[in-house]
């Protein structure tokens, strides 16, 4: 009993003569309302792996949406480790407020998805770290009234929903899903190398992709408008219709067994099926370079967008993995709507617009649904004008 006592004693004393010489490092943390419960489990789990250091965490509840903007409101007081969005990126590469990702640099590449690491890179340098790859669009529908078959082209669910009375929405008006299909035609937004907005959606393949936005708008069978009308008459008027995840739940709700996801269909151009593309968006951990503590902060940010973090976000909060081995998870696979975004995701780019493109969008869709007439060719060069910025 003497010689145990003897070796606790040395352990404890060991530990207490390690904890004293343990640094003191504080790090503020950003993450949404929503967020803020799990980010705290997170990061205390991250402190404990971690006794090297006495870790203080303080949070800030800073959204997605509003993270560029707060950070450019003090970049010295802004959080050392914050989730940002991927349209966000140029805004704050071009501020110089995010950390290079130099550590581990490889192994976090080849863990998430291509289009997660590309969301996160600008001109070649990898700007954070890819924590969900989950915004983004497919198609739910009803499987009561349309076959897997049916939703494989955009004929097929018009023709369906016809026959059935019953309608197919595709919110025309909104750029998000509108780009869809000028992007699977081969048209591209992007940026050149100088940082300046290049589109191309007024060329022969836009307007080509334009004939058949103006088919749709045509049908009897289409329904513009926004995520309301999709969640709101879904199972009733509505068969099918084109969102991302953050309505699955609703929609989940009002189809019950009949609930059903897929990939965005084809639509037909000069007699062929083309696949539709897609804009596909990702929330990324980014580490402020004016952190006083940027080694500790990147470890930390690795952590949070680790895959067992990753596994955990999609427990807690129904979020889709940028990490290709959670994304392989039985219960991630088994998701309609995360199987369904995974399947489009093969076909969806990476957003980069810092041009005046939506609100010229709206005004092209609209004046689609208006008239299906209409003289195309002008409205795209309009539309590809303002974009630019001409």
């Amino acid at each position: 009993m003497k010689k145990l006592f003897a070796v606790l004693l040395a352990v404890i004393l060991c530990c207490t003569a390690f904890a004293a010489f343990a640094d003191d490092i504080t790090l503020k943390v950003w993450d949404g309302q929503d967020d803020q419960e799990l980010l705290k489990e997170l990061c205390e789990a991250y402190a404990a792996a971690h006794p090297e250091n006495n870790y203080t965490f303080q949070y800030g509840v800073v959204g997605t949406a509003d993270a560029s903007a707060r950070y450019l409101e003090d970049p010295a007081a802004a959080a050392d480790v914050f989730v940002y969005p991927d349209d966000q990126l140029i805004r704050l590469a071009m501020a110089d407020a995010l950390y290079e990702v130099t550590r581990n640099h490889d192994e976090i590449v080849a863990a998430n998805s291509q289009g997660s690491v590309n969301a996160a890179t600008y001109k070649g340098t990898l700007l954070g770290y890819p924590m969900t790859a989950d915004n983004g669009y497919f198609l739910f529908y009803d499987k009561s009234v349309l076959t897997e078959e049916d939703v494989k082209t955009l004929d097929g669910i018009l023709a369906a929903a016809e026959k059935a009375g019953k309608q197919f929405n595709f919110d025309v008006a909104n750029g998000w899903y509108l780009a869809s299909f000028f992007l699977g035609n081969g048209c591209t937004i992007t940026l050149d190398e100088d940082g300046k907005q290049v589109c191309d959606f007024n060329n022969e393949k836009g307007l080509e992709a334009a004939k058949a936005v103006a088919a749709l708008c045509a049908h009897p069978a289409f329904l513009p408008g926004d995520q309301n009308i999709l969640t709101g008459t879904i199972g009733d008027t509505v068969c099918a219709g084109v969102c991302g995840t953050w309505v699955a739940d609703a929609i989940k709700e009002r189809l019950g067994d009949n609930y059903a996801a897929a990939k965005l269909p084809t639509f037909t151009v000069n007699g062929e099926q083309v696949q539709m593309g897609s804009f596909g968006g990702c929330k990324i951990l980014g580490v402020n370079t004016q952190s006083a503590y940027p080694i500790e902060a990147m470890n930390l940010a690795e952590f949070l967008t680790s895959e067992e973090s990753q596994l955990r976000r999609f427990e807690v909060r129904g979020y889709g993995p940028s990490n290709i081995n959670a994304a392989k998870s039985e219960a991630i696979a088994s998701d309609p709507a995360l199987s369904a975004l995974a399947a489009q995701s093969d076909y969806a780019v990476t957003q980069l617009i810092i041009g005046d493109f939506w609100t010229p969008a709206t005004a092209f869709g609209n004046a689609l649904i208006a008239d299906p007439t209409v003289d195309i060719q002008p409205l795209l060069d309009q539309w590809v004008a303002q974009t630019i910025g001409q």
